[in-house]
């Protein structure tokens, strides 16, 4: 068995309040929840309007397997138009 974790900073432009953000990250959260069956929680930034850090935990029979759903999460999040990427770290465990 093996685990990732995956941080990822992201700046939402468009967001011009904290409703404006919860609403951009309870979407992006629950497709990543749903597509990926990661763990997903909002882990800093939380009273920032436009800035926010999510990580993700990712548990899988081999390290080939989680990089396939690392693939797959970058991708639902690279597509997402209303969040941009500033960091995407991967750490497997």
């Amino acid at each position: 068995m093996a685990a990732a974790l995956c941080t990822l900073e992201l700046i939402i432009p468009d967001a011009a309040s904290l409703k404006d953000k919860r609403q951009v990250l309870r979407s992006l959260l629950e497709r990543i929840r749903s597509r990926c069956g990661a763990a997903v929680a909002e882990t800093g930034h939380q009273d920032t309007w436009q800035r926010a850090t999510v990580e993700a935990a990712l548990v899988g029979s081999s390290r080939a397997v989680l990089a396939r759903q690392v693939e797959l999460l970058r991708r639902i999040v690279d597509d997402n138009g209303e969040a941009e990427v500033a960091a995407f770290n991967v750490e497997y465990l």
